[in-house]
């Protein structure tokens, strides 16, 4: 290094010490400073202070009030009445801090949707055209059990737009001013909630704020829900890298089983990759999922409220709390923390929606993001869900136009079923008929073996028997076997099906639900405190189908002395479940085993026993066909008896 170098070093260091000397505050300025800074500091305080003694004040006027009335409470109604945090610093956002908490509501054919001006969210949604069991409006959720939360930071505090108040901003100027607005046919509008930046009243910027901006469309259950940040990007930490939305419900009851209802209700969510999975619906929990997420539904027996990404959510935590036994009318308090990637400088927009609805699987496949996957049609066994989506909805659909009670729908759906499985039945009865003809030399069989040594030799003799005959005792078993994925669908279709929802039929008022036409005092194990009609009818139908199967089929009492017992126990044992259960489901049972009786009753009068029996006389006097493996077992056999 020269001299030269040296000395403008040395230079641009000196200028840089006199700079620093030279604008330097005096100690006049650093105290007035200080002054200014402590007095920021003590109104700070001063309102921290005051924002927690509010929140003791209206957290015990609240409990004392839930007190008084009487009502059920649980932990999550607490943790829903009272504030998840309890000294909000509103930071930027200190002009929203106060205010007043006002309803704005929007009535579609569909919903009727209220906004609340404390947090900007949807307090309330009522589904138009829909009663609870009991009568009154069906209310997805309320403004006391629930609750929803944008969290993010601004540069020296976290903020939550729950406890702050947001201003209605009127998009759609034909509603300019109005609180109630009403859509109806297929139009839509807009209408937005506005969060105000600013320190105080004459410090709040219009144009910096955070918009929600709520699209409903008068036919449809979907709501368009919009983030929109303006003017954001100078209040929110520049490194920031996600936006959290906290959203919690308490769910109501709805239906007149609530035991039923409950192990309907869960929480559903799907994959990136169109996998949809759930929580237990028997028992509390939870799962953090740190892969991508398109949806997450609180699920109901037979309503959803569903939040969905316009492109992903990046991990999402849920969790489910079942209400306690005592508590009647709420079902499950349900959580669900949702990360969403943001970058201040760059993205100035969330795309989110909702859907508050039906699930009816029709509604819900029409969006394509596997909505309908939450209605439970056996959608692990692929023939039990193609048995309910490709037959048995297609069915429904196509009776519901011609308004139909669901009582005949059920009735004809049944007859087509029947006819379809006739071939079915029509091998199961020929079956049945050839074992019975064959009893008697079966017996002589039996009676020439009588020891139990000699099991192999009966076993051989009684095959060779059926052989000669052209008898399979297997044949009956696989139309059963046929027939089982049907009688599967019908369990899970019968209970999942809103089309029976508060739908009646003779003394059933609810084909979703039980039919009561006794009332009992008192409880039985097992059973429970009522009697439903066609759950007895249909044990009884069962009863009697078995006995004329047994008195069908031809050894099974000798063979198998203890299944005999046990296919009478089943329909009673059944009694007790069915008695709960669907009365729509306890119908097709009883439908389908009185047309089964019918179908024995023709194919009898079609079927010459007679014939029949010359038929296996004169397949026994044939040579009996040996297959290929048979053969080559033989042939192994005798090569190896002339070696020895």
């Amino acid at each position: 290094m020269n001299k030269n170098s040296i000395i403008g070093i040395l230079l641009i260091f000196g200028l840089m010490i006199g700079y620093t000397v030279f604008m330097a505050p005096s100690k006049e300025e650093l105290a007035a400073k200080q002054r200014a800074q402590d007095s920021i500091a003590a109104l700070v305080q001063q309102m921290n202070d005051s924002a927690k003694a509010a929140v003791r004040v209206d957290t015990t006027i609240k409990q004392e009030a839930v007190v008084a009335a009487g009502n059920e409470t649980s932990a999550s109604e607490v943790a829903l009445a009272s504030p998840g945090q309890e000294s909000q610093e509103a930071g930027p956002f200190m002009v929203s801090a106060t205010g007043t908490d006002k309803d704005f509501i929007v009535e579609s054919d569909k919903l009727k949707i209220t906004f609340s001006s404390k947090g900007g969210r949807i307090s309330q949604v009522e589904m138009i055209g829909y009663k609870t069991w009991d009568g009154r409006p069906l209310i997805l959720f309320g403004p006391d059990s629930s609750d929803f939360n944008l969290a993010f930071f601004t540069d020296v505090r976290s903020v939550n737009t729950s406890s702050l108040y947001f201003l209605p901003a009127w998009t759609d100027t034909r509603y300019e001013g109005q609180d109630v607005m009403k859509v109806s046919g297929t139009d839509s509008l807009k209408f937005a909630m506005r969060l105000y930046a600013g320190e105080s009243d004459s410090l709040m910027h219009p144009d910096s704020y955070i918009e929600y901006l709520y699209t409903v469309r008068a036919d449809r259950y979907m709501v368009g829900y919009t983030v929109n940040f303006v003017g954001m990007d100078k209040y929110i930490a520049m490194n920031t890298k996600e936006m959290n939305i906290d959203w919690k419900l308490r769910l109501p009851r709805q239906e007149k089983n609530i035991d039923n209802e409950r192990l309907n209700s869960t929480i559903y969510f799907r994959h990136a990759d169109a996998e949809v999975d759930y929580l237990s619906e028997r028992k509390d929990d939870n799962k953090e999922i740190s892969t991508s997420i398109k949806w997450v539904s609180f699920k109901q027996q037979f309503f959803s409220s569903t939040l969905i990404a316009g492109d992903m959510f990046q991990n999402v935590d849920i969790k489910k709390t079942r209400e306690p036994e005592k508590v009647t009318n709420y079902l499950d308090y349900m959580e669900a923390t949702f990360s969403l990637p943001f970058n201040p400088s760059m993205d100035k927009q969330l795309n989110l929606s909702f859907y508050f609805g039906p699930n009816k699987y029709n509604i819900l496949r029409k969006y394509k993001i596997d909505l309908e996957r939450q209605i439970p049609l056996g959608w692990s066994f692929f023939l039990m869900q193609w048995i309910n989506r490709f037959a048995v909805l297609p069915v429904f659909n196509f009776l519901e136009g011609f308004n139909l009670n669901y009582g005949i729908i059920i009735l004809i759906l049944t007859i087509l079923l029947k006819i379809v499985l006739l071939p079915i039945a029509y091998k199961t009865y020929l079956s049945s008929a050839k074992m019975r003809l064959l009893k008697p030399e079966v017996d002589e069989i039996n009676a020439k073996f009588p020891k139990k040594e000699d099991a192999m030799k009966k076993q051989q003799a009684t095959m060779t028997l059926y052989k000669k005959a052209g008898a399979n005792p297997m044949s009956g078993c696989v139309p059963m076997l046929l027939q089982f994925p049907i009688l599967l669908a019908m369990f899970r279709f019968f209970p999942a099906s809103i089309e029976l929802r508060q739908e009646s039929f003779l003394w059933a008022t609810d084909l979703s639900s039980y039919d009561s036409v006794l009332d009992l005092p008192f409880n039985i194990p097992f059973y429970g405190d009522h009697v439903s009609l066609f759950t007895l009818l249909m044990t009884i139908s069962t009863i009697i189908y078995t006995k004329i199967n047994n008195d069908m089929m031809a050894t099974g009492s000798n063979q198998m002395p203890g299944m005999k017992t046990m296919m009478y126990l089943m329909p009673i044992m059944f009694l007790g479940f069915f008695n709960s259960y669907s009365s729509g489901l306890s119908y097709y049972y009883l439908l389908a085993n009185l047309f089964t009786f019918a179908q024995m009753y023709v194919i009898r009068r079609f079927v010459n026993e007679d014939k029949l029996h010359a038929q296996i006389q004169e397949n026994k006097k044939k040579p009996i066909k040996k297959s290929n493996f048979q053969k080559r077992l033989e042939d192994m056999a005798k090569q190896q008896g002339r070696k020895k």
